[in-house]
C-alpha cells in the first residue's frame, strides 16, 4: 500500500472495533443471556479481559516481528513450522465457522421481518454466502473505506438501544420468565460467546499497511476492545430491560431486533436489522476475503495444496475463496445458532491461548499479562468443552476429533501431497 493511503489511527481502530461488532453481538446476545442470565453483562466483561491481554499479545509480536500474517507468522518466526501450519488450518476453521454465523444471522433477521416460513432464514444464509464468495472472485472483497464509514452508524443504532433501555430503568427484566443465575454462570458463558471479540486480530494481517504501526496498531487495538466491551455491556443490559430476558432467549436468532421493536416501534425493528443485515453481510465479506488471503499465504508456504495457490484474472485465490464459501454455506444452512458460536468459540480460544504464550515465552514487554491470558484461554477452553459435552457432547466431539486430525493427520497429510 503506498505510504500516503497507509491506515490512520482512526482507520485501524475502526477497522478492529467493527471486525469485532460485525456480526457478534447481533449473533450472541441471546445465547449468553441463556447461559448466565442476569450476569450476561459479566460475561462480556471476563471475555473482554481475555481479549484485551490477548490484544497485547498480538499488537506485541508484530511490532517484534515488523511483519504482517498474525500466528501463522509468529509461529514460523520461532522456528516452528509445523504447529504454525497446524495452526493455520485450525484458524481457517475458526473462520468458517464465524462466517457460518455470521449468515445464520443474516438470514434470520431478514427473515423476521418478511415471516415466511422457517426454511427462508436458512436460503437466505446460503444465498448471502454465495452473493459475496462471487463478489471477492471480482477482485472487489476489499470494503475496508465502506466498513471504516459505517462502522460508526452501526455503533449509533447500538448505543441509542442500550441508552433507551437503560434509562428505563428495569432490573427486574433480567431474570424475567427465567431462573436466578450464579455469578458462576458469568465465566462458562464468557468461555461459550468468546467469538464477539473475533476480529480484531484481523489487524495483525494488515500491519505493513498501517501508518506508524509501532505507536498506532497497540493503541487503536487496545482502545477498540475496551471500547467493544464498554458497548456490549450496555446492549447486554439495556436490551434486556426493554423487553425481558425471557423473551430474548426465546427469539435468540434476533434478539436485538425485539429490543428495537420494543423501543421505537416498527422504525426501530427496521433501524436494527438494517444495522444486522449491514453488520454481518459486511462481517462475511471481510473474513472471506482475508481467510483466502490466509489460505493463499499458507499453500506459499506448503501447508496447504498448491491448489490454493492458483489465482484467477482480478488476482483473487480462485479455490480458496470457493471451498471456504461453500463450507460456511454448509454449515449456515445446517447448523444451529448455539452450536456454530460455542465451537467458533473454542477454535480463537485455542489460537488466542498460543498467542499469549508466544508472547510469554518472547518476553514481550508486560509478559506477565501473556501469560495470564494463556491461562485465562486455557481454563476457558475447559469450561467450555465442559459446558457443550452436558447441554450437546455430538458437536463437540467432532470438534475435538477435527482439531486431533489437524495436528495430528496435516504433517503426514501434506508430506504425500507434496511428495
Amino acid at each position: 500500500m503506498a505510504k500516503d493511503k497507509k491506515m490512520s489511527f482512526n482507520a485501524t481502530w475502526s477497522m478492529a472495533v467493527g471486525g469485532m461488532v460485525g456480526g457478534g453481538i447481533f449473533s450472541v446476545l441471546g445465547v449468553i443471556i441463556g447461559i448466565a442470565g442476569q450476569w450476561a453483562w459479566l460475561s462480556f466483561v471476563l471475555a473482554g479481559f481475555t481479549a484485551l491481554i490477548s490484544a497485547h499479545s498480538y499488537s506485541q509480536l508484530s511490532i517484534k516481528y515488523k511483519k504482517s500474517g498474525g500466528a501463522f507468522t509468529f509461529l514460523n518466526e520461532i522456528d516452528h513450522e509445523g504447529i504454525a501450519g497446524s495452526l493455520s488450518w485450525l484458524l481457517i476453521l475458526g473462520y468458517i465457522l464465524t462466517m457460518s454465523v455470521y449468515a445464520f444471522t443474516f438470514g434470520h433477521y431478514v427473515s423476521y421481518i418478511f415471516d415466511l416460513g422457517s426454511w427462508f432464514p436458512r436460503i437466505l444464509a446460503f444465498s448471502i454466502i454465495a452473493v459475496l464468495a462471487l463478489v471477492n472472485l471480482r477482485g472487489v472483497g476489499d470494503l475496508s473505506r465502506v466498513e471504516i464509514i459505517t462502522v460508526w452508524g452501526k455503533l449509533f443504532i447500538l448505543l441509542g438501544l442500550s441508552i433507551f433501555g437503560i434509562l428505563d430503568w428495569n432490573p427486574e427484566q433480567l431474570t424475567s420468565g427465567i431462573e436466578m443465575k450464579s455469578a458462576s454462570n458469568a465465566i462458562v458463558g464468557a468461555a461459550t460467546i468468546f467469538m464477539a471479540y473475533e476480529g480484531f486480530q484481523l489487524l495483525s494481517y494488515d500491519y505493513e499497511d498501517i501508518k506508524e504501526p509501532e505507536k498506532t496498531l497497540p493503541r487503536a487495538t487496545i482502545s477498540a476492545v475496551i471500547a467493544v466491551i464498554g458497548i456490549y455491556i450496555l446492549v447486554a443490559l439495556g436490551a434486556t430491560m426493554l423487553v425481558g430476558a425471557e423473551t430474548l432467549i426465546q427469539e435468540k436468532e434476533v434478539a436485538l431486533a425485539i429490543a428495537g421493536k420494543q423501543a421505537f416501534g416498527i422504525a426501530g425493528l427496521i433501524l436494527v436489522t438494517i444495522a444486522a443485515t449491514f453488520s454481518t453481510a459486511s462481517a462475511i465479506n471481510a473474513t472471506l476475503f482475508s481467510t483466502g488471503r490466509l489460505m493463499e499465504t499458507v499453500a506459499k508456504k506448503k501447508d496447504l495444496p498448491q491448489l490454493f495457490v492458483k489465482e484467477n484474472q482480478a488476482n483473487i485465490p480462485f479455490y480458496a475463496i470457493l471451498i471456504i464459501a461453500a463450507l460456511a454455506a454448509i454449515l449456515a444452512t445446517l447448523g444451529s445458532l448455539d452450536v456454530l458460536v460455542s465451537a467458533a468459540s473454542l477454535i480463537f480460544l485455542v489460537t488466542f491461548g498460543i498467542v499469549n504464550y508466544i508472547g510469554f515465552l518472547q518476553k514481550i514487554k508486560y509478559r506477565v499479562l501473556s501469560f495470564l491470558g494463556a491461562i485465562a484461554c486455557l481454563i476457558a477452553i475447559v469450561l467450555s468443552s465442559y459446558e457443550q459435552l452436558k447441554s450437546n457432547p455430538i458437536p463437540l466431539i467432532v470438534m475435538v476429533s477435527l482439531i486431533l486430525l489437524v495436528l495430528i493427520g496435516r504433517p503426514y497429510l501434506m508430506k504425500k501431497i507434496n511428495g
